[in-house]
């Protein structure tokens, strides 16, 4: 179990809690907005924001519009089976757990120490049906079964960056094979200008998927700063008028980009397999600031 320090964090009530992990200095940092609540940086770089006492609660912008993506995959209050590979604060599994009551989830995270300082710090609910396997995502989502899957979300960063074996076809491939008929694979992807990276993920996935949408900050799509979208794809047509007013009607509002609107914005983009594959670029200093 991994053995948290902690610092008085200046101007909170509340202490900061720390420990070294596998991925660098993991940090769990009190909102003094919502006493209880804590957001996850690693090396100062936010990774999540979760709120042991209303799991409901998403307050990071891209957390709530894969939490939105998770309300959409099914009718409400309908169990799912959900693999999230990256657990972070298991943000989005609490969500599901609470959202969705007797759903089956599997979480995969690589750096185990990450997991048992989370673990120690905010536990979560022993009745909930969540698996946490440690281990690579990609060979994670390897084990799975075929079709297991009605949501898989990929929020999986190295320091700042998705790791380049986890942005390629035969990536997207797996996923598919892993979903149901119908089922939903949401990705949390970074980029900023010229938002190459953000271009070539949609061309790949839509190698694999006939159906794919972009959600993000109008922002972030015109190419003004870096930032984060979440891609959604599947083999059925996408709950589009739903998702684009919950987007509009977020705190941080977000535009959803779809058909015709996303060829244009791929603008002839070319999909990646493994042997091009790269990661995600790194953030500019200035976005943690």
């Amino acid at each position: 179990m991994a053995k948290g320090r902690r610092k008085q964090e200046r101007g909170r009530a509340a202490e900061a809690i720390s420990a070294q992990v596998a991925g660098g200095l993991a940090e769990l940092v009190p909102d003094r907005d919502r006493p209880g609540a804590r957001t996850l940086l690693i090396d100062g770089a936010p990774q999540s924001h979760v709120d042991p006492d209303d799991p409901a609660y998403l307050d990071f912008a891209y957390q709530r519009r894969l939490g939105h993506v998770a309300d959409l995959v099914a009718p409400p209050g309908r169990p799912v089976q959900a693999l999230h590979l990256g657990g972070g604060a298991f943000t989005l599994a609490r969500y599901v757990a609470a959202t969705r009551p007797r759903s089956t989830q599997q979480v995969v995270e690589i750096d185990a120490p990450l997991v048992a300082f989370v673990r120690a710090e905010l536990p979560f609910d022993p009745a909930w049906r969540i698996r946490v396997r440690g281990g690579d995502a990609r060979e994670g989502l390897a084990k799975v079964p075929d079709g297991w899957a009605d949501l898989i979300i990929a929020d999986v960063f190295s320091g700042a960056r998705t790791p380049a074996h986890l942005t390629s076809t035969q990536f997207v491939g797996e996923v598919r094979r892993a979903l149901r008929p119908g089922g939903f694979y949401a990705a949390n992807l970074a980029d900023g200008p010229p938002l190459a990276h953000l271009k070539s993920q949609i061309a790949t996935v839509r190698t694999v998927f006939p159906e794919v949408c972009l959600t993000a900050d109008p922002a972030v799509l015109r190419g003004r700063r870096f930032g984060n979208a979440v891609l959604l794809a599947s083999d059925r047509p996408l709950p589009l008028a739903d998702l684009t007013r919950r987007a509009a009607t977020d705190p941080h509002q977000g535009r959803v980009e779809h058909g015709r609107e996303l060829d244009d914005f791929t603008g002839g983009a070319a999909p990646v397999d493994d042997a091009a594959a790269r990661p995600s670029p790194a953030p500019p200093p200035s976005v943690f600031e």
